[in-house]
């Protein structure tokens, strides 16, 4: 073969490609180097402002209200200071003084009782609110209305209702017991009962959690609950196998809500008991309050604040960490 067949030979896959044919690369294609960045067009630079500016207020809120006071907080935790005169640096004496003050240690067992009792009861309560919310029947808007109606009620004015419902002489709690036989008695001036009244008021506001459990049951496909009626599961069945497991998503974001209102319990006891009777309702919110403007001890009630704060923030993550072993993100809604 001469050269000029040779030099032919090899421009020959050459010529075919320029025919039309696709010639055929063992090389990967080239990957964009890591230095090489996107940028971004006009159209897309204007809309990431548009957006910015929406959001700006957003922004300024979260710094201005908490950012700023979290770490105005944690600032002032580490000085002596009554709000009359300058702070004085004292490091973290605060914190000691909390860890060793036995109504702290109180404070923090009232709201523990009351976060282990109220919370649950509360997931259970607004379940079944939803759960007749949900009903297929023509009143079912009537029923939702008067079912939320109660979580509509300031706080502060529950409270006030609630000291008349209580009331030993003509409360209608007392009246209801007593046709049982049971004899008078001041559930908020006896220590075992006050808790106990208070956890029961705030079942009343379980309307807000119970809507967000109503939006959730209508996100679950209605697919399922027929095919498990042709595959014989009964009603109790159907909730255990669909309802629950679907639900759980929602129960969690429920369950961190009602954790977080748990922890800062203040309104109720400040109103009907202000801590008493025996510091049985002295909650940890009313200490910290009680610290800050009644005996004039600002840093050591930002330490609170901070303390609460991080124990919040544990408290969450664990949630959020054992929510992995039950919640279920699986199905969506058809």
């Amino acid at each position: 073969m001469s050269a000029s067949d040779a030099v032919a030979v090899g421009r020959a896959p050459t010529d075919t490609a320029a025919a039309g044919s696709t010639p055929r690369s063992d090389s990967p294609p080239r990957s964009p180097r890591s230095g090489d960045k996107k940028k971004l067009s006009l159209r897309e630079k204007q809309n990431l402002k548009i957006g910015l500016l929406f959001i700006s207020p957003w922004v300024i809120g979260v710094l201005a209200f908490v950012v700023y006071p979290l770490i105005y907080s944690f600032a002032i935790s580490l000085t002596q200071y009554s709000g009359m005169q300058s702070p004085t640096f004292i490091g973290i004496q605060n914190y000691i003084a909390a860890i060793a003050d036995p109504m702290v240690h109180t404070a923090v067992g009232n709201t523990v009782y009351y976060m282990l009792i109220a919370v649950p009861v509360g997931l259970v309560v607004a379940l079944m609110l939803a759960l007749a919310m949900n009903r297929n029947v023509r009143e079912v808007a009537i029923y939702r209305t008067l079912l939320y109606l109660p979580s509509l009620i300031p706080m502060f004015a529950m409270s006030f209702i609630f000291i008349v419902f209580v009331n030993p002489q003509f409360g209608i709690v007392n009246q209801f017991l007593g046709l049982f036989g049971m004899p008078t008695t001041d559930l908020l001036g006896e220590p075992r009962y006050a808790k106990i009244v208070m956890i029961v008021m705030a079942q009343l506001g379980a309307g807000n959690a119970a809507l967000i459990y109503l939006a959730g049951l209508r996100n679950i496909p209605s697919t399922l609950y027929e095919a498990a009626r042709i595959d014989g599961a009964g009603r109790m069945r159907q909730f255990t196998a669909i309802t629950l497991p679907l639900l759980t998503p929602t129960i969690l974001f429920n369950l961190i809500t009602g954790v977080s209102g748990a922890m800062m319990v203040f309104t109720e006891a400040f109103i009907m008991t202000n801590g008493g009777p025996d510091n049985s309702t002295l909650f940890y919110m009313l200490y910290l309050y009680r610290n800050a403007f009644s005996y004039g001890q600002l840093g050591f009630a930002s330490a609170l604040a901070v303390i609460l704060f991080l124990f919040g923030m544990l408290l969450a993550g664990l949630i959020y960490w054992l929510s992995r072993r039950f919640v279920n993100y699986d199905v969506a809604a058809g």
